[in-house]
């Protein structure tokens, strides 16, 4: 098999420099400035690479619109807010949302759309997308870049937090070692446990005992997101954000790492720069750096609950009387984000909210 560019770039980095920690493996197949994966493709749908949830059933962001339409209200209604979306991919969930929030009086009026995404591609199909919308987009091309007005934000990010750079430690030997990326035997990439290094400084949960061979895996970025756009924000105006991702809801030890490409998993591994990776979220993690700053943490939720106290039932039903032609595809779309050995569970949400925003809809019980 012909190498990818980022191969070849990435074996000649490991010759020179030896091998490298995981995360920054992980960074470099998706935001290389050549031929990283979020860089390039445009991988999201049904001819690519994986299927998000407004991809599958427009009834998820319309709930998320209403979602944000309620939460402006109980901020007081403002003039003016900020609607900022994290991983945007095609614009899906972001159209869906908009025509949704039609029958929130003075919502659209108040709007400045802000999207989120390293993609150069992907942000060139959002701008067709919500062409029609009728509401103010801006384009950033990552959070560090983010620069909102003053005021309310609202922000929503679906399959955002999976993306983010893992480091990953491997207990070896008593202690607890950087897991590295080094190079194969057989030409290829291989995982390896830096013992020479010493042990790693981690604090592991009260109540997980670490065995032989156990992995945890720890994400800077929660840390850094809470602080650069969160909490920042926050001291801006009110804040409410919503999270909706793969994960789980306490801190545990596996190795989530996997890649994915034309809708299956693949090795991490195979066609660096041109497979995409993730890992699953660590939600506790990131709730324990969101109250670190201050902010308030609600959740996580399972997506089938969160979804069905938003109303998914009902709103499929009216949905699929309107169009009778479409009853089954729409019906189907709605079953497979509930489901409760897939997505419904799989799938957590976690809300975020400044000190002087009510409780979030849908967290409340």
């Amino acid at each position: 098999m012909m190498e990818t560019p980022l191969a070849l770039k990435l074996k000649a980095r490991i010759a020179r420099d030896g091998p490298i920690g995981v995360a920054d493996y992980m960074e470099a197949c998706l935001l290389d400035p050549e031929h990283g994966y979020y860089r390039r493709r445009p991988a999201i749908g049904a001819a690519g690479d994986f299927v998000t949830a407004p991809e599958i059933s427009q009834v998820f962001g319309e709930l998320i619109g209403l979602w944000c339409g309620v939460v402006w209200q109980q901020m007081g209604s403002p003039p003016r807010v900020n609607l900022v979306e994290l991983g945007p991919g095609r614009g899906t969930l972001m159209r869906d949302a908009l025509r949704a929030t039609r029958v929130v009086p003075g919502f659209r009026d108040a709007l400045s759309v802000h999207l989120v995404d390293s993609n150069a591609a992907l942000r060139e199909v959002q701008a067709r997308t919500l062409a029609e919308t009728g509401v103010p987009l801006t384009f950033h091309e990552s959070v560090q870049n983010v620069h909102l007005p003053d005021g309310p934000t609202l922000l929503v990010a679906n399959e955002f937090l999976d993306a983010l750079p893992v480091a990953q430690l491997v207990f070896a030997g008593g202690q607890w070692c950087l897991r590295r990326v080094t190079l194969a035997g057989d030409g290829g990439f291989a995982f390896v446990a830096d013992t020479a290094a010493g042990q790693a400084p981690v604090a592991v949960p009260g109540g997980l005992t670490p065995r032989e061979g156990d992995i945890l895996e720890l994400c800077a970025h929660h840390a850094r997101l809470a602080n650069t756009l969160l909490a920042t924000h926050a001291a801006r105006g009110p804040l409410a954000a919503l999270f909706i991702d793969y994960g789980h809801a306490a801190t545990g030890f596996g190795d989530t790492l996997q890649g994915v490409a034309e809708q299956a998993h693949v090795s991490p591994f195979e066609t660096p720069g041109e497979t995409d990776l993730s890992a699953q979220v660590d939600f506790q993690s990131f709730a324990t750096a969101c109250r670190g700053t201050g902010l308030v943490v609600e959740g996580p939720l399972p997506q089938a609950e969160l979804l069905g106290r938003l109303g998914l039932i009902e709103r499929t039903s009216r949905l699929m009387a309107a169009n009778p032609q479409r009853a089954s595809e729409i019906e189907a779309g709605a079953l497979r984000l509930m489901a409760p050995t897939g997505m419904g569970s799989r799938f957590l949400a976690l809300g975020v909210r400044s000190g002087d925003v009510a409780p979030l809809p849908g967290f409340d019980g």
